[in-house]
């Protein structure tokens, strides 16, 4: 039986470590409230490029432009995998992931190239260990999204789609339902099609200057980044809520231990007073 001292130690422990779930919980919560004021800020941004882009996209029909071009089968896909920096988010990553293996092996059973931009250190870990074919990455992303750290490594994938290099691409991260639910999800985002853009309500059409097709071409850039960072922000977001859940569940945990320990304390103590007390009756017996 373990000794008054190494039990009170113990409980000393696992107090120490509640305290940090605890304090981990409180700042998991602050934090995905600014990640959330990113995302309600950016929609509006998001929905008028959309719309802009809507108008653009149908004003022209002799020009099409290589972001809503379909294109005569899809062997090379280009996959945007969007996971967390840091651990400690219960199965957040894990969930992402596994969605994501099976999508590669599907696409591997039909003898599809894969190219990868991985946005977090989680999925970047995990696409060296399956031997993935990384193009681009970004790690260190922050608390909150940023596009000038996103702009570069995206990028790469969207230039290789202009230039006929990919036929598709995808983009997995985890959407923010609410503080407990999250959804690990695949999405195409090119080609562009109908219903990402919409159906704008009425018509107008631009003065272009310098050339039409740089600008729509750009526009279209810019709304399939707008769409990028939406996905890292809600990510984000996920990722806070996954932690906060998973440091309560811990605390909770924690103060179950404790419990448990104290109980465990208690009748050692018990026990040990009781032995004191019979050696003591034994010996005055004996005199």
């Amino acid at each position: 039986m373990a000794s008054l001292q190494e039990i009170r130690g113990k409980i000393g422990t696992v107090q120490n470590l509640k305290k940090l779930t605890h304090a981990m919980e409180m700042v998991a919560q602050s934090k995905i409230r600014k990640v959330r004021d990113c995302m309600n800020a950016a929609r509006p941004y998001g929905e008028k490029i959309r719309t802009v882009s809507a108008h653009m996209s149908r004003s022209h029909p002799e020009y099409k432009s290589p972001y809503l071009r379909e294109r005569n089968g899809t062997d090379r896909i280009g996959l945007l995998l969007v996971t967390s920096d840091k651990g400690m988010c219960g199965a957040l990553n894990s969930n992402a992931l596994r969605l994501v293996l099976g999508q590669m092996k599907e696409w591997a059973g039909q003898k599809k190239s894969i190219e990868v931009c991985a946005l977090g250190a989680k999925g970047l870990s995990f696409m060296k260990r399956m031997g993935a074919h990384i193009v681009s990455f970004a790690v260190g992303l922050g608390d909150t999204p940023k596009m000038e750290q996103l702009s570069g490594p995206v990028r790469i994938l969207l230039h290789a789609y202009r230039d006929g290099m990919l036929d598709a691409v995808f983009i997995s991260y985890t959407k923010f339902r609410n503080t407990i639910v999250h959804e690990p999800v695949m999405e195409q985002i090119l080609p562009l099609k109908g219903e990402s853009l919409g159906s704008p309500s009425g018509y107008w059409d631009y003065i272009y200057e310098p050339d039409p097709k740089i600008i729509v071409d750009e526009m279209l850039r810019r709304y399939i980044e707008a769409q990028i960072y939406l996905a890292v922000a809600e990510n984000m977001a996920s990722e806070q809520g996954a932690r906060m859940v998973a440091m309560k569940a811990a605390s909770d945990n924690a103060g179950h231990v404790i419990e448990e320990l104290k109980q465990i304390y208690h009748k050692t103590r018990q026990a040990s007073i009781t032995e004191e007390i019979t050696e003591i009756v034994a010996g005055a017996s004996a005199v």
